[in-house]
């Protein structure tokens, strides 16, 4: 269900932001590393660091509002 609007986020982003998502059931060791425990989770990352993490479904508004904040 968030899919779309994280598409949706990364194509109006132009490049600004990477936009990459991960199938913790193919990939169980990079999930573990990130604790992912539920489905969505949604890392935010910058210069390569983890800096914010959202657990659950989010409005394209709450993801765009939590983006804009860590610029």
């Amino acid at each position: 269900m968030i899919a779309p609007v994280i598409d949706e986020i990364a194509r109006e982003s132009a490049g600004r932001y990477v936009v990459a998502k991960l199938n913790v059931d193919e990939n169980p060791r990079v999930a573990s590393e990130f604790r992912i425990d539920s489905i969505p989770t949604l890392l935010i990352f910058r210069h390569g660091r983890p800096v914010d993490r959202l657990v659950g479904l989010q409005s394209k508004q709450a993801l765009q509002a939590r983006l804009a904040h860590l610029n």
